[in-house]
């Protein structure tokens, strides 16, 4: 059964007696993009019953999940970056999603700078909402800091690198944060979310045998490692800044 958890027609009450009456044993949690915090609204059910989270760590309450190692994807990323040959890898990250997973991105590439001499270590690029309405923000930060390789989640940055007069990946390689079959040109970090869904079925299954239920005391985590992957034929390395 799938529920969305902020549907209006469920109340706290009625979150209980909706997984009582058709015998539900337990929950996965999935999708948490904007927040982790939970509604008040679940919070009964979830007394009642055990629940696990998928791709982030969960805040008020605090709850056992599965979800990839976001720090290793920034770090594994750079030492691969660094291995082909390039020397000034940036970060173009939205501050909104690295918070969602407790800044283990930006964390997990200011460990990899660590690798770099001070004078290649670039500042990263966070102003993703100003750059969509005003392009010479992200320009600016292009021209000043001279990436020859760049860590993103977005395809639009790739837009933005060709409007600046820049080409990908002749003058700057992209490196994906999470790979999808769907851009099989782009190389970067498989994060195996459907091994951390794996995970989280073990992970409640476990937890419904136990008769556990309500926020545990000390919430345990499943990490899934991530593995680079080359795009299709291999990364070109750059020729060189325009």
């Amino acid at each position: 059964d799938d529920f969305w958890l902020h549907d209006p027609s469920l109340s706290p009450e009625r979150w209980v007696q909706v997984l009582r009456a058709r015998g539900i044993s337990g929950g996965i949690i999935v999708g948490l993009m904007d927040e982790n915090r939970l509604p008040a609204t679940i919070l009964p059910a979830i007394r009642e019953f055990p629940f696990v989270v998928t791709g982030v760590r969960t805040r008020e309450p605090e709850l056992s999940f599965a979800c990839t190692d976001h720090h290793m994807v920034a770090v594994r990323a750079f030492e691969k970056v660094l291995e082909l040959g390039w020397r000034r890898p940036g970060l173009v990250l939205d501050p909104k999603i690295d918070a969602l997973v407790e800044h283990r991105f930006s964390a997990g590439y200011r460990t990899g700078q660590e690798a770099v001499p001070a004078a290649r270590r670039l500042k990263p690029f966070t102003l993703i909402e100003a750059a969509r309405r005003d392009l010479e923000i992200f320009r600016d930060w292009l021209r000043r800091e001279k990436p020859d390789a760049i860590f993103c989640l977005y395809r639009e940055v790739k837009d933005w690198i060709e409007e600046c007069g820049w080409r990908v990946p002749e003058n700057v390689a992209l490196i994906q944060y999470e790979w999808r079959e769907d851009a099989p040109d782009w190389s970067g970090m498989n994060q195996h979310n459907d091994l951390a869904g794996q995970a989280a079925v073990d992970m409640l299954v476990g937890m419904v045998h136990r008769g556990e239920k309500g926020p545990p005391p000390f919430p345990m985590a499943t990490l899934i490692s991530p593995t680079w992957v080359e795009a299709r034929g291999r990364t070109p390395k750059p020729t060189g800044r325009p």
